[in-house]
């Protein structure tokens, strides 16, 4: 008796449809003959997407190949692109993967010439110049006001509304004086970032030498230790000069496509990351929202998954002090959810904590107690030889600091006071005046909710007189806050001493009351 050998069925590797049973290839007859054809003409409105734009700024075929492939649907294999370019499947992969781009004038003209792509945008012939300025124009915001909010995919557009940032602060223009902080613009480009962030990987090529990025990240470190040391206000306009002057120049012939141009793209990134801390500081929220969106864009072209989930965390503070504690929860988590793909135990440690003061302002107690273990629990596993600059100042003093305003907030006088103490003892120890002034006034707003006036009083002069020695609007506000909650306990002799050395340090304070 004969057995009747069934063939199994298969697919057609390119469009998945079922393969007719005399079919012996791996592709339908459709497909097979549609591989051997030469590419189709495409729409203005193909080659007008923006992963493709980013592909031809990037000046490296390979990233062109693969977002012509992707953004056809469905996406074109490798096999029928390399049909068309008369390259085999492997080699299309090995330019695709490379880091290193073509640049062969001959070879570059007969693949665009292969695929129809239009004449301006081939960078090879200079074509590209046109590009980049109809989307600088495309990209400019349609007032001051909008400056800086666009989270933008061409990183030519980034760029210019950095320069634009950096030159309006420099020359202390009041253009966003009537700009409102608006924290949707901050939730937003946080999941842009995330997405990227999940989905991207680095490329490369630049001009730019090791030396030039060490000078950068040298010139950081310094405004950093000014900005702790003295308050966002003291040197913000001396380093939006230097950015303007020195590090946009250098982003505008460079781009992060190798080690020492990503490495520039994170230095800048971080720069921006600090005028905004600055802005934020010294309490000029719309520009410091504006720096940082900016800063994370760049964080995200250098593929630094570390610095913007840090910047992600700055965004969550401004937006639990002004007033939006659960889109800073919502700011706080994708920061973290980026950091998978990085390791910054400081950073770590530095989301739990914001994200435990915002949990805090919401009145959820239960999570911001858990938030503030996870904190502790991250920073426990902290070495700060291998974390970056700007990670260096997240540390006992800064976040017990943090951690006194969560219990401050949670109405627990006995932690707050607790964590305040540790803070004040650090901030002391590196002479941290800042610091020590809010980890002051949170030490004496947990003795008045515990009722002791005369504690209250002297922690709040300790505070004023810190506050007096800094440019810092945040530290000046913490001062007043005091003074509002002291005001109707004037008849204490110690509150009496505060109110008076208070308004005389910062008389700014007492006009507020």
């Amino acid at each position: 008796m004969s057995t009747q050998v069934t063939t199994p069925k298969r697919r057609c590797r390119t469009c998945d449809t079922w393969l007719a049973s005399d079919n012996r290839s791996t592709q339908c007859t459709k497909c097979t003959a549609a591989s051997t054809l030469h590419a189709p003409k495409l729409p203005s409105q193909f080659w007008a997407q923006p992963a493709l734009r980013e592909a031809f700024q990037s000046r490296n075929i390979g990233q062109v190949f693969r977002a012509y492939r992707q953004a056809q649907r469905p996406t074109l294999p490798q096999t029928t692109l390399a049909a068309w370019l008369d390259l085999t499947q492997g080699r299309i992969s090995e330019i695709e993967r490379s880091r290193r781009p073509v640049t062969d004038l001959e070879r570059l003209e007969r693949w665009c010439n292969a695929l129809n792509v239009p004449h301006h945008l081939r960078w090879f012939n200079g074509g590209i110049q046109e590009v980049h300025d109809a989307e600088t124009q495309a990209a400019q915001p349609q007032s001051l006001d909008d400056l800086g909010l666009p989270y933008a995919t061409s990183l030519p557009s980034t760029v210019e509304a950095v320069a634009e940032l950096g030159r309006h602060d420099m020359e202390r223009r009041t253009f966003l004086a009537n700009a409102l902080f608006s924290v949707a613009a901050s939730v937003a480009p946080s999941r842009d970032w995330l997405v990227a962030t999940l989905d991207e990987a680095g490329t490369a090529r630049g001009k730019i030498s090791g030396q030039q990025v060490e000078a950068i990240r040298r010139t950081f470190g310094v405004f950093q230790e000014l900005d702790v040391m003295r308050g966002g206000g003291h040197a913000r306009h001396q380093l939006s000069a230097y950015l303007t002057s020195q590090v946009v120049p250098l982003l505008k012939s460079n781009d992060p496509t190798n080690d020492t141009g990503r490495a520039l793209y994170e230095a800048a990134a971080e720069q921006l990351y600090l005028l905004g801390w600055m802005a934020f500081d010294n309490g000029e929220h719309a520009l410091a929202q504006r720096y940082l969106i900016q800063a994370l864009r760049l964080a995200q072209a250098a593929g630094s998954t570390e610095l913007g989930a840090h910047v992600l965390a700055g965004l969550s503070d401004q937006a639990t002090l002004t007033g939006h504690p659960d889109h800073a929860v919502q700011l706080a988590k994708a920061g973290r959810a980026g950091l998978a793909r990085g390791h910054s135990d400081a950073c770590l440690a530095d989301l739990w904590a914001l994200q435990a003061r915002a949990e805090a302002a919401t009145g959820d107690a239960k999570a911001a107690i858990r938030s503030v273990h996870l904190s502790e629990t991250a920073f426990a596993g902290v070495d700060h030889s291998n974390e970056p600059e700007w990670a260096r100042f997240i540390d006992a003093a800064y976040l017990n600091g943090e951690y006194a305003h969560v219990f401050r907030d949670l109405q627990r006088p006995e932690e707050a006071a607790h964590f305040a103490r540790v803070s004040i003892t650090e901030s002391e120890r590196q002479n941290r005046a800042r610091r020590g002034s809010m980890a002051q006034a949170a030490l004496s707003r947990a003795a008045l909710d515990s009722h002791d006036l005369e504690a209250a009083a002297s922690a709040g002069m300790a505070a004023a007189k810190l506050a007096a020695t800094v440019k810092s609007s945040r530290s000046t506000e913490a001062v007043g806050d005091l003074r509002t909650r002291l005001r109707d306990h004037h008849d204490s002799p110690a509150v009496r001493d505060f109110l008076d050395l208070s308004g005389a340090l910062l008389p700014v304070t007492s006009t507020r009351v």
